[in-house]
């Protein structure tokens, strides 16, 4: 038996109990259908047939999930941080323990490949391991003095909270976004995307084995105009966290106005990575390639415009091609390969479309350009990279979301940087050069939230995680986590006897 083989044979050995069972809402502790009993189908994008039925919550499953996230809310955000911390270990090693099966369920549900989602589960037990060990100290605050007066600053958690994740990497966004939430002393609602529920279910129900008091998570699966819109719109949960599309952010905030919702959004790019032609220009050809093609380009960081200086341009794209033309294509499941099926046909058909609209905007296609056949005869879509573009075009413009890039070159640094400022969005940026004056330079202009320099994105779980413009509001990563999902408040005591003015007599 081949790997790909036993791993087909594993994965349907993990997808049994949804194809059986369905994937229920959990709510309250308990899994249910949704109030009305109907479902939607989640299908795999590598043949499109149906894994599972999914529990079509609506606003009526949300306002009992919120209810449940509030009668949970005292007594967690009660616990001390000591035991929230220890059962938040408790989560991260049970995840461990799963590994392989949330691995097999996300490749299946999203045609990502299993070279990049054996780590999902691992990056999500990172996660809920490091804000576990800050679970304690969420609370601390500040000493402020000032002639006559002591300040003490101290932060609470806000109360119940919605979150909204994507269906690119849901199992690994999930717990970035879930565990600061539990960790500060808050109460969850989930709703995951609707192309990809099997792991939210997964993450839940680890969480409650693990010892998670019923009510303190509770997920709802929904499309974004019945669930989604009804979990912003409810008056008990006070704050959403969303990652996806930009669009849908600016809805999201319109829908929360009138509950004056905080919320936090990492929403979409369209990333340059810059290379200067003094730059270690292999090392940068091959981030180039991983930014874009890994993950089957659905990534909100991928770098997705290329400006090259014009001394290299040919050289430099044309490595690139070669690179993108030697990548393989195929199942999910199989070891070597690196892409895998686009999510959906829905998806798969907006990417094509863009493929379409680059050739017509004069963009030349040096590799890739259109769909291939792969096993299952699902939605694969080859590496495709643009050359000869320039930044006025749409596909140098508008995210794409998928294994395109789009390269454009540049005469100078002025050039390159106001091409790379010249779109919407600032979410991240990816500078190759060898001149550190230059570096600093380049990188106190840029616009863009993150911003790595000589290197793909490495990510380190104490800095800040978010972009400006159009790519987001606000910072996941470290206690900039805490200042989303918990309040602070500030207490000022006289030191001494100040002035008070006598008004009255």
């Amino acid at each position: 038996m081949s790997a790909l083989e036993a791993n087909i044979a594993k994965a349907n050995k993990y997808l049994a109990r949804f194809r059986e069972q369905g994937v229920l809402n959990q709510i309250g502790g308990e899994a249910k259908p949704s109030c009305d009993g109907t479902t939607f189908e989640t299908i795999s994008p590598m043949d499109l047939r149906p894994l599972a039925n999914v529990a079509h919550g609506k606003a009526a499953d949300i306002d009992r999930a919120a209810k449940a996230a509030k009668r949970a809310f005292p007594a967690w955000a009660a616990l001390s941080g000591d035991k929230r911390k220890a059962l938040l270990h408790k989560i991260a090693d049970a995840i461990v323990a799963r590994a392989e099966e949330i691995a097999f369920a996300e490749c299946m549900d999203t045609g990502q490949a299993l070279k990049f989602m054996a780590k999902a589960a691992l990056r999500g037990a990172e996660n809920f391991h490091f804000f576990a060990d800050r679970a304690p100290e969420a609370r601390d605050g500040r000493v402020l003095r000032t002639a006559g007066q002591l300040n003490i600053t101290a932060r609470a958690p806000i109360g119940p909270v919605g979150i909204i994740t994507p269906w690119n990497t849901p199992f690994m966004l999930s717990t970035w976004k879930i565990a600061p939430a539990l960790a500060a002393g808050c109460t969850v609602v989930h709703k995951p995307a609707e192309f990809s529920p099997l792991t939210a279910r997964l993450l839940v129900e680890i969480a409650e084995a693990a010892g998670l008091p019923p009510g303190v998570w509770n997920v709802v699966n929904g499309m974004g105009e019945d669930a989604g819109k009804a979990l912003t719109e409810h008056p008990d949960i006070r704050a959403i966290g969303f990652v996806g599309e930009s669009s849908t952010g600016s809805l999201i905030m319109k829908q929360g106005a009138d509950t004056l919702k905080r919320v936090h959004f990492e929403l979409g790019g369209k990333n340059p990575v810059i290379v200067f032609a003094d730059a270690d220009l292999e090392r940068a050809a091959d981030a180039a390639t991983f930014m874009i093609y890994s993950l089957n380009g659905e990534r909100c960081t991928s770098s997705s415009r290329l400006l090259v200086e014009e001394p290299i341009y040919a050289k430099f794209t044309a490595a690139i091609a070669e690179k993108a033309k030697r990548i393989k294509i195929g199942h999910p499941l199989d070891p070597d390969t690196v892409i895998g099926p686009l999510i959906h046909p829905t998806h798969e058909k907006k990417v094509l479309e863009y493929l379409t609209i680059g050739e017509r905007e004069g963009a030349t296609i040096a590799t890739g350009g259109g769909k291939v056949e792969g096993p299952g005869g699902g939605c694969y879509v080859a590496p495709t990279l643009f050359t000869g573009a320039n930044n006025r075009m749409r596909i140098a413009q508008e995210e794409i979301f998928g294994p395109v890039l789009t390269a454009i070159s540049f005469k100078d640094e002025a050039e390159a940087l106001a091409l790379a400022n010249d779109v919407p969005y600032g979410l991240t940026g990816y500078l190759w050069t060898s001149d550190l004056t230059r570096a600093l330079r380049f990188t106190e202009a840029l616009e863009a939230g993150m911003i790595w320099v000589n290197s793909e994105n490495v990510r380190h779980l104490p800095t800040p995680f978010g972009g400006v413009k159009s790519s987001g509001i606000g910072r996941d990563g470290g206690d900039w986590s805490f200042d989303f999902y918990m309040e602070t408040k500030n207490i000022a005591f006289a030191s001494g006897k100040h002035a008070i003015q006598k008004l009255g007599g």
